[in-house]
């Protein structure tokens, strides 16, 4: 029996049943400055879609229902097959159906990068899990591409816009995944030190058949189709592609060990893996393993960067939203002056990482453009380092806003929270990314100039951003002794001045000042909430979530 003790009454409703793209200003702004207009009506069908309900659910049950790995069947045979929730499906069938996967590939027309980024960013902000293998077919598509005859079989499964989640030989795929495998026990991020080995089983070089043996310590995701696998010949490390099912319809060695027990992004499996003369095809050049895949990482660094944005974005949100329904005190959350200025401080920096990882995109529409090529080389890697770091620290401030609601894992700041670290991991941690923008600057100069030197008009008449940029030509001139262990430092600059001139160019003036004042100043920046523009803040939080949302 159970009867009334109290009346329930000052929780904040669920946010549910709104449009993700058409209540993001800046998202919809930067479409339409990147040239993807053009995709806008789909982009607010798909926001509409991932706003309902159903959506989101999806996006907690496929945390809640973690992949299973089965390695034998009921009758003894080994299948190394990983069993989903019919809801992590459900999430890889949005993400195909919206062409995210292959778009600027598959419809190449100007501002596909863009359109594609935005779609992203938008079911980013519901599950996270579902945009790896996601993420991994995207990126090696232009490297499959320069394979010819392989990508002439692989073409039509690799653009296909449904999902198909059957563990079956490639000719039979509607659709296929592609996955990568790197890292070894030994050497992490230091692939050189890589000790799997390819040896030839027919032909020899470029486009022949190698069988591997050996392992990889991080292997995502095992249930995709196939993978761009690094291993050793007699020429050095190589790439290979290397499927699931061998040629003749055998189940190819590649042994699942165990799966990764993840601090976050659960719903994706990531395991251990050892191959026993596994099959696969040699792609690029013999020794040219890490050139060839490092194609693939220019890619997967910018949607860490979108991926954390769009978790920012999310976690503003639901913050700003309970702000607006939650009183304390006698009054909302969101009247409260501190308060309005913690959501305003994080509506600045949520707007100024979409602004980014928007030019970003636009950036891989022009590829031998020395200016576009050094926004791609250089910044990606400065935005990947600054941007996911400043997730985490975002993440944690808006999970507060919630107080204990936000700690607990039946709301969804937990499982914003928990994500927000992996992007700074994956693809290259914090010190790789800084020390890579050093190596692309060497190698980019006459567009790292360039870039300085838009920045430097972008800034003119704005004393403080003037400055941050005269900086960064200074520091160019810094001894090669120490440019290494200042690395942190330059990177953080230079993604700052990025901001900044980026919001001067697509946020009202005085938001744009509100934002590029708070960041150059030693006094504020540390924490959210110390914005000193007291008259702007409402005008941002009206900005960044409309009072129309609630």
């Amino acid at each position: 029996m159970q009867w009334p003790t109290h009346e329930v009454t000052n929780q904040v409703p669920e946010l549910q049943d709104y449009n993700l793209f058409s209540s993001d200003v800046a998202l919809s702004a930067g479409l339409q400055r990147g040239a993807g207009g053009w995709h806008e009506e789909n982009l607010r069908r798909f926001g509409a879609t991932l706003g309902t309900e159903e959506v989101l659910r999806l996006g907690e049950l496929a945390n809640h229902h973690l992949p299973e790995l089965n390695t034998h069947d009921r009758v003894g045979r080994r299948v190394d097959r990983v069993e989903f929730h019919p809801s992590w499906h459900a999430l890889l069938g949005l993400l195909r159906n919206e062409g995210l996967h292959s778009l600027p590939w598959s419809d190449p027309r100007p501002g596909a990068h863009v359109a594609r980024a935005a779609g992203y960013f938008l079911q980013s902000q519901v599950e996270s899990g579902s945009l790896c293998p996601t993420t991994m077919t995207f990126a090696s598509i232009p490297v499959l591409q320069n394979e010819p005859h392989l990508f002439a079989v692989l073409r039509d499964k690799l653009y296909s816009r449904e999902h198909d989640p059957r563990d079956l030989p490639l000719e039979q795929k509607k659709s296929i995944l592609i996955g990568m495998g790197m890292t070894e026990k030994q050497g992490g991020s230091d692939v050189r030190t890589n000790t799997t080995t390819a040896r030839p089983f027919s032909g020899e070089g470029r486009g022949a058949e190698y069988l591997l043996t050996g392992h990889k310590w991080f292997f995502s995701a095992p249930m995709c189709d196939a993978h761009l696998v690094l291993a050793r010949t007699e020429g050095g490390l190589s790439c290979f592609f290397v499927p699931r099912w061998r040629p003749d319809g055998s189940k190819n060695a590649i042994l699942v060990q165990r799966l990764k027990d993840k601090l976050g992004n659960r719903s994706n499996s990531s395991s251990e893996v050892e191959f026993q003369d596994a099959y696969g095809v040699m792609v690029g050049d013999e020794g040219r393993g890490i050139p060839t895949i490092i194609e693939m990482a220019n890619h997967t660094r910018l949607d860490c960067v979108i991926g954390s944005a769009g978790l920012m974005r999310q976690a503003f949100v639901q913050a700003a939203h309970h702000a607006r329904h939650r009183k304390v005190f006698g009054r909302m959350l969101a009247e409260q002056p501190l308060m309005r200025n913690v959501l305003s401080d994080l509506a600045l920096e949520s707007e100024a990482a979409t602004v980014l990882m928007l030019r970003l995109a636009q950036a891989f529409e022009s590829p031998t453009d020395p200016l576009e090529r050094a926004w791609r080389r250089v910044v990606t890697p400065a935005a990947k380092f600054w941007i996911c770091k400043r997730a985490l620290e975002f993440t944690g401030e808006c999970m507060e806003v919630w107080g204990g609601n936000g700690y607990v894992e039946t709301g969804p700041m937990a499982r914003l929270y928990r994500e927000a670290p992996v992007n700074s991991i994956w693809e290259g941690s914090g010190n790789v990314m800084c020390l890579d923008v050093l190596r692309a600057i060497e190698r980019e100069t006459e567009g790292f100039l360039m870039l300085l030197d838009h920045f430097s008009e972008v800034a003119t008449g704005h004393a403080a951003l003037s400055g941050l940029v005269s900086s960064l030509r200074k520091d160019l001139a810094t001894p090669p002794e120490q440019r290494e262990m200042l690395a942190r430092r330059f990177a953080q600059r230079l993604v700052l001045a990025a901001q900044a001139c980026l919001m001067l160019q697509s946020a009202p003036a005085d938001i744009a000042d509100a934002f590029i004042t708070s960041r150059v100043d030693a006094e504020s920046g540390r924490v959210y909430g110390t914005l000193s523009a007291a008259a702007m803040q409402q005008a941002i939080l009206e900005r960044a979530w409309p009072e129309r949302q609630t």
